[in-house]
């Protein structure tokens, strides 16, 4: 039986001679609007608590999950209707983290942070310190696909 979703994120396709094609076609939109631009609140590995004034927002999923979010490690948890529908995220995907007000890029399976980089101090020692710096940020940089090495 051939697969009736599509290729990158899984959303469902109609098939010839359902019935209820709004259930299918509304379950591609609900995911279609967490993916489109995503932004997670922030990363947990216990489901928050959730009412219907969240529906629509979503977490990422940390490692080692537990409750309703077991085995969905690095997923996007969505909560709609009083449940949580889940999407593997795409490789690439970049994600907006409201918590911490920073972008989450999905890279060899992780969901990847930008490097935390210390401002060049004191006068010493700049020269070795904004190295370090400089350093670090392109090794960030080339690990997002922003520079090349």
């Amino acid at each position: 039986m051939p697969d009736f979703n599509t290729a990158r994120h899984k959303l469902p396709l109609l098939a010839v001679a359902q019935a209820q094609k709004e259930i299918t076609h509304n379950e591609a939109l609900v995911r279609i609007d967490a993916l489109l631009h995503p932004v997670v609140q922030d990363e947990l590995a216990i489901p928050p608590v959730a009412s219907d004034a969240d529906t629509g927002k979503c977490w990422l999923v940390a490692a080692s999950p537990s409750g309703e979010w077991a085995g969905k490690a690095g997923q996007i948890a969505i909560w709609v209707g009083g449940g949580w529908r889940f999407c593997v995220p795409a490789e690439g995907m970049r994600a907006r983290q409201q918590s911490q007000n920073i972008d989450r890029i999905r890279s060899a399976g992780v969901w990847l942070m930008p490097p935390a980089i210390s401002n060049p101090a004191e006068g010493s020692v700049v020269d070795t310190e904004a190295r370090a710096a400089i350093v670090s940020l392109l090794a960030h940089l080339r690990a997002i696909g922003h520079v090349t090495s």
